[in-house]
């Protein structure tokens, strides 16, 4: 053997085996750039000496967790909310209403029904009258929506009217004028069942003495709760033959109808609209409150994009930890570099750390948010409990409790964000590190 051959002394090591994470690695046959970055990650939250950068890196990680399940956890709130209030909401209005233009009595009423049946999609039609007036009893009086129905034919369009089939809703005989109140209502007159109510028409009589106004000496036969205060705070029933006669009319002044599939509801108004005779006004469900479908739905793009934001603020919060590992390593990206490994690979060192931040950050607000999410019913009155007070008053938000509704069609989103923008925030320091001079970083070690 020559004098100048020589074989790579080896120093001696114990042999303790690779540790689990290291077996895992080799079984999956992953490149050393997946090792070293994974190494690197370990190594920057168990060192003294990068003490700072851990703390950095863990902020980093613990903010994107934070922000992903704030994203999760609202989102699935408006959800909730959005549905819960829908399902109310349906149980007191119909999908579809047709009504003559000024409010008049329908011209053919049979007629009407007839066509509106033949549709496919309707399951249900019920004519009805409406109109506003005044309730009075003693000094306390209440504007309220008037509406009469058909105690036969209303159950049909209605689950509010479903459920007071035969308890409330068949005390309203004709003749009788007998009336129903929402809870709210009532409360608020302070009646209950077999108390006496004024009913105001809004349309005077004329007399001598000029107009006087029509008064009508109405019967409680029942109250009704639809869990909606805007329905339960304003909305009183009475017989459709009652209504007709307080209020004048020939017969009722629209029908209502209940859909197979309520997510049809524009699609089958147009398609009525070119199928009922007559000079007739159709409004579906989604029509009748577009302001405050409108408002929840830009109000959950605007929390996506506030959130999404502290997303991305912690995200970043990557680039300064890999620019001071960065930094930190540039003795041992020179070593690589000198045995052989390419820029590209001392790129994908870095990139690999800090997507590991991110992945463990997203998966970490996935389990958090969705852990809360899916037990908000019951932390949120254990909250209230504690503070003593209400986070949802009803006569502001609608509904009392906190609904939760998590969606896949969010929650992918918000992780596919979540580590675009880790991996984004990656890139910029890992250039710098593949851009490292072995030389330069040499030089004073």
């Amino acid at each position: 053997m020559s004098l100048f051959q020589h074989r790579p002394l080896r120093p001696y090591q114990v042999n303790r085996g690779p540790t689990f994470q290291q077996s895992l690695l080799m079984l999956l046959r992953a490149p050393y750039e997946l090792l070293l970055g994974w190494r690197y990650t370990r190594a920057g939250r168990a060192s003294r000496r990068n003490g700072f950068i851990s703390f950095i890196s863990a902020a980093s990680m613990l903010g994107i967790a934070l922000g992903v399940a704030a994203l999760i956890i609202v989102l699935s709130v408006m959800n909730g909310f959005q549905k819960e209030v829908t399902g109310r909401m349906l149980s007191v209005i119909s999908h579809i209403e047709l009504f003559s233009p000024d409010g008049s009595a329908l011209p053919d009423p049979q007629r009407t029904l007839s066509e509106v049946r033949a549709n496919p999609e309707v399951i249900g039609a019920a004519p009805f009258v409406g109109a506003q007036s005044l309730l009075a009893r003693g000094e306390a009086m209440k504007g309220a929506l008037i509406r009469g129905v058909s105690p036969e034919m209303e159950p049909q369009v209605t689950d509010i009217a479903a459920q007071l089939k035969d308890t409330a809703l068949k005390k309203l005989v004709p003749g009788e004028f007998g009336i129903l109140l929402g809870s709210d209502l009532a409360r608020s007159l302070g009646v209950t069942e077999g108390d006496q109510v004024t009913l105001i028409a809004p349309s005077g009589q004329v007399t001598p003495a000029g107009v006087v106004p029509r008064l009508k000496q109405m019967t409680v036969v029942g109250t009704f709760n639809s869990g909606h205060y805007e329905y339960d705070s304003a909305l009183a029933m009475l017989h459709i033959e009652d209504a007709e006669r307080i209020f004048r009319l020939e017969g009722p002044t629209g029908i209502r109808l209940k859909l197979r599939d309520l997510n049809e509801a524009r699609q089958v108004t147009d398609q009525l609209a070119g199928t009922v005779s007559g000079n007739l006004l159709l409004l579906d469900w989604t029509r009748q409150n577009r302001t405050w479908f409108s408002a929840v739905q830009l109000e959950k793009r605007m929390m996506f994009i506030i959130l999404t934001l502290i997303v991305a603020v912690a995200a970043f919060n990557l680039v300064s930890t890999l620019v001071m590992t960065v930094q930190d390593k540039r003795a041992d990206i020179a070593i690589l570099r000198t045995l052989g490994a390419s820029p590209r690979s001392i790129m994908g060192i870095f990139v690999v750390q800090g997507a590991m931040v991110g992945v463990i950050g997203t998966l970490g607000g996935l389990a958090l948010g969705l852990l809360i999410a899916f037990n908000i019913d019951v932390i949120v009155p254990a909250l209230e409990s504690l503070f003593r007070a209400s986070f949802l008053p009803k006569d502001i938000y609608l509904i009392s409790s906190m609904p939760s509704d998590p969606r896949q069609s969010d929650i992918l989103p918000i992780a596919v964000i979540s580590l675009i923008l880790s991996f984004v925030a990656t890139l910029y320091p890992s250039w710098r590190a593949s851009r490292v001079n072995p030389a330069e970083a040499l030089r004073y070690e």
